[in-house]
């Protein structure tokens, strides 16, 4: 599916959301790629064979004193 050089991660690779957007509607919340992965703003992707990846944003790091 991707034309670019070098190619664009497959939709099932694990690092598949560095593929280039072909679509983008932030009003929407969402982006297509060139894999044809759906990347929502929530994090939640849907891959091209209709499987659904959960949300997956980082933990955010809680300001404290270590013990």
């Amino acid at each position: 599916m991707c034309a670019h050089n070098p190619p664009c991660p497959t939709a099932m690779a694990p690092d598949r959301e560095a593929a280039r957007p072909v679509a983008h509607r932030p009003e929407q919340g969402w982006s297509l790629l060139c894999n044809g992965v759906l990347v929502f703003e929530d994090t939640r992707e849907l891959l091209p064979d209709g499987r659904i990846v959960a949300p997956h944003r980082p933990l955010a790091l809680t300001v404290g004193s270590a013990a």
